[in-house]
């Protein structure tokens, strides 16, 4: 469908613009519903790649630098719409569950070096079934019931400062019991100290794996049966015992360690571990029908940031990478439908 508009320009500053647009809610040469086409594509592949894929499956013509562009400015207007809508927490606000934090980060490249993407995710999600710690890896725990996620290239300290901020619009108080789980690294617990002393912490399941498996490397051989016994006693030991049955296994270790390099190893995977004495409570978290594993945020970091942002050859200007990963948050949280049918 073709649509004629009338042009009116001033004759003394020979500005301009379509009359009509406003009332149709064109800008740009784009009604809202195409904008949104846009950016849906333009999140999902290259811009390039979007032109094309928008061409053969809806016949609209349109260049990648157009999809950039408006990618871009919608990306602003979410940013301004997250932080100052009441439609935009919402249904955060009023669902019901367990409030759970998990965060992690993801390198992207930029005209500046490589730099790391941080990600915030809040949940909120319901108490699965009890399960024991055999039980870990096959449970089924119910989806997240809302979501919210959150992005930047930005130092930790600026980035942990939109915590409180955030969980403030989403109705959450300082007081209030979050679930936080993440991996050891220490900028992120020294700062959920700072802003919620009262969270109740968990190590990420895998990276706590990860760190033993590694030791039992050290300790009995790359892929030989002892390691992987070992690897495995550990690891339902953690699960079953915390902190306490891991610290005695590692003490029985010590009397097999001989080489200085495994000597080292165990020392290490004790230090990581006595630094996360109070995030091992996994039997008791199981128990309760409670995440384990960051899996969300980690899932975030490769399937909606990563696959988007670090694309071959792609170098990106940081402040279009940030609003580029905010249009992108929007879309896995549950707020895409909510911008689109609420903001003007």
């Amino acid at each position: 469908m073709q649509l004629r508009r009338v042009y009116f320009d001033c004759g003394r500053c020979a500005a301009g613009e379509y009359a009509a647009d406003a009332r149709l809610g064109i800008e740009g040469g784009q009604t809202r519903q195409a904008r949104r086409l846009l950016c849906l594509a333009g999140t999902s592949w290259s811009f390039a790649a979007s032109s094309a894929n928008l061409r053969e499956m809806c016949g609209l013509d349109v260049a990648a630098n157009t999809v950039r562009n408006v990618c871009q400015a919608e990306a602003g207007r979410v940013e301004h719409w997250q932080a100052n809508a009441p439609q935009a927490t919402a249904h955060y606000a009023k669902t019901s569950g367990e409030i759970e934090f998990l965060t992690d980060g993801t390198c992207v490249n930029t005209t500046e070096g490589w730099k790391e993407m941080r990600l915030g995710v809040f949940t909120k999600r319901p108490c699965g079934q009890p399960a024991r710690p055999e039980q870990w890896a096959k449970r089924a725990l119910p989806p997240a019931a809302a979501r919210h996620v959150f992005a930047a290239i930005e130092s930790a300290d600026a980035f942990a400062a939109r915590w409180p901020v955030v969980a403030s619009r989403l109705g959450i108080r300082s007081r209030s019991r979050i679930d936080v789980v993440a991996d050891g690294a220490r900028w992120i617990w020294d700062r959920v100290a700072l802003y919620w002393p009262s969270a109740v912490g968990t190590l990420d399941i895998y990276h706590a794996l990860e760190h033993i498996a590694a030791t039992g490397k050290a300790l009995h051989g790359d892929a030989t049966a002892a390691a992987r016994s070992w690897t495995e006693r550990a690891r339902d030991v953690l699960l079953r015992q915390g902190h306490a049955g891991i610290k005695c296994l590692l003490a029985e270790s010590r009397l097999i360690a001989v080489r200085g390099g495994q000597r080292r190893s165990v020392a290490e995977l004790e230090h990581y571990l006595d630094s996360h004495a109070e995030h091992l409570r996994y039997a008791e978290r199981l128990a309760e029908g409670r995440v384990i594993g960051s899996g969300q945020v980690e899932g975030a970091c490769k399937h909606w940031i990563g696959r988007r942002l670090k694309q071959t050859g792609a170098r990106w200007r940081i402040d279009r990478a940030n609003r580029m990963a905010g249009l992108c948050a929007l879309k896995y949280s549950d707020q895409w439908q909510t911008y689109w049918s609420t903001a003007a």
